[in-house]
Parts: C-alpha cells; structure tokens; sequence
C-alpha cells in the first residue's frame, strides 16, 4: 500500500521537469497512468506527452485540479502568480501542493488562497530526466508529516531526497539546482584539453564524464571528506599535484563558491 495509490496527480506545467516525473513514478509502478493528468499551453506538447505515457492531458489548470487531489506546480517562476490565481476557485481543502518553482515561498502560495492550503516547495534537478536527481523538500506551515510522506515518495522515484528547512532552499537553487550546469561546464572543458593534447573527441568525452561519475560516486559511497579523496589522487612531486596547483592559482575553488553564491541571490530574487 502506498500513499498516493489511490490519488490522482495533476502536472501543472508538462515541461522537461514535469516529464521526467510522470516518467519516474510510472516507471516505478507508484502510479498508473490513469492517475496522472498533465497540464500545458502548448498543445503540441500535451501530446507528446500524452502519447508518451497514455495520461491525461489538458489545457485547463482548473479542471485538472478539480479531478487531482495532489497538484504539482512545475511552471516558470514569472507565471506563477497567474497560474495560482486560475486555480483559486478550484482547490478544495483536501488539496495537496508540491511546488518546484525556483524562489516562490511556501507563504506565497498558501497567501493565494482563502483557506488553509498544504504546501510542499521542492527543488529537484535536471538529471532527474535521467531518474538520478537529488530534490530538496520544505513544507509550509499548513503540511502534514503524511504530507512529506507522499513528497518524499514521489520525488524518490527520480533520485535521492533531503529536507531541508525553507529558508535554505534558495541556497539549494544555487547549489544543486543549478550544480549540473557547472558541472558541464567542467566536463566541457576537460574534454576540449583532451582533444587539445591529441585526444579524439569521443575518447576525451567519455573519459572525463566517466571521471566525473566514478569521483561523485567515490565521495556518496565512501562516505570520505573531498579533501581525503583528493589526498588519494595526489602523490608527491607527480602530475595530480601539478595539475592542481594551476587550479588553486586561476581561483577555480572561489569561482564555484561565487557561482553559487550569485545563483542563491539570484533564487531569492525571484521569490520577491
């Protein structure tokens, strides 16, 4: 028995996010298809999505949300305030929102409506495409521990869960939420000096993401701080040691701490 097996789950928004979620719970056999319905503007869209997955696909946010009781809000930031106005005249008490829209408070949300509303916020990322994501949860004031329960058990089916209080989760935004752009950035570029020292393209590519894979699995299964895994890689007087000291000289370590650091400022900008 599951939490949700008996729920419908209303996608308000059908983007890469919101598809990446049908697809997870349904892989997982969380859910039927039957009871999962997806909203979008764009038709085209709606049926790809719908032929994808044999769900219901809509263009109206208010109908769906009369036939969900767990509605996922996976629209850009800058819709947002029009989108919660639509739905006002059709949530019910028994409504259930899981909100994955960088930077919008919990208290925002539930400021949309008349009556006490459950909120959720989450930040997953974009390798939950890939069913290996890492999300975020906070509840708002009005969320039950049943409530985290059937988040959890969601935003599981895409890859690895954490709670965290609310007013971290623009520094999430800043770290996990937008990590996987900097981490291509890295690949990227480590793939361009293999071909600059004579490797083919392919060769390169695969090299430096499967490194980057092994060294992200090497710090999970471990359980070993960075630094000691580094200490590992780095023996006295060879090439790790020069490698690094270019990196620790161009500032690379203070230019992921300033990235980050400008992504969160930017979450909390459009949280006002």
């Amino acid at each position: 028995m599951t939490g949700i097996e008996d729920k419908r789950i209303a996608f308000i928004g059908a983007g890469n996010m919101g598809e990446a979620l049908i697809k997870g719970l349904l892989a997982a056999g969380t859910v039927r298809p039957e009871q999962l319905i997806a909203t979008d503007v764009r038709t085209d869209r709606l049926e790809t999505i719908r032929k994808a997955y044999q769900v219901e696909a809509l263009t109206n946010n208010a109908e769906a949300a009369t036939k969900a009781q767990i509605l996922i809000l996976a629209v850009k930031p800058q819709v947002m305030d029009g989108v919660l106005t639509g739905l006002r005249g059709a949530v019910a008490e028994d409504h259930l929102f899981l909100s994955i829209a960088a930077g919008i408070r919990t208290g925002s949300i539930e400021a949309k409506f008349p009556r006490p509303t459950r909120v959720i916020r989450i930040m997953p990322n974009t390798p939950a495409l890939i069913l290996a994501a890492v999300s975020a949860i906070a509840p708002g004031r009005h969320a039950t521990p049943e409530d985290l329960k059937t988040a959890r058990q969601i935003f599981e089916t895409v890859g690895r869960v954490v709670q965290v209080e609310e007013r971290l989760m623009d520094a999430v935004t800043g770290l996990s939420g937008s990590g996987p752009a900097y981490v291509f950035v890295v690949i990227e570029a480590l793939v361009d000096a293999g071909v600059r020292m004579g490797l083919p393209r392919e060769t390169a590519t695969l090299l430096a993401a499967q490194t980057v894979l092994g060294a992200a699995r090497m710090v999970l299964e471990t359980g070993k701080h960075p630094a000691s895994l580094k200490a590992m890689v780095t023996s006295p007087g060879g090439t790790t040691v020069a490698g690094l000291h270019v990196l620790e000289q161009a500032g690379v370590r203070g230019t992921l701490m300033a990235a980050v650091e400008a992504a969160t400022r930017r979450a909390q900008e459009l949280g006002q």
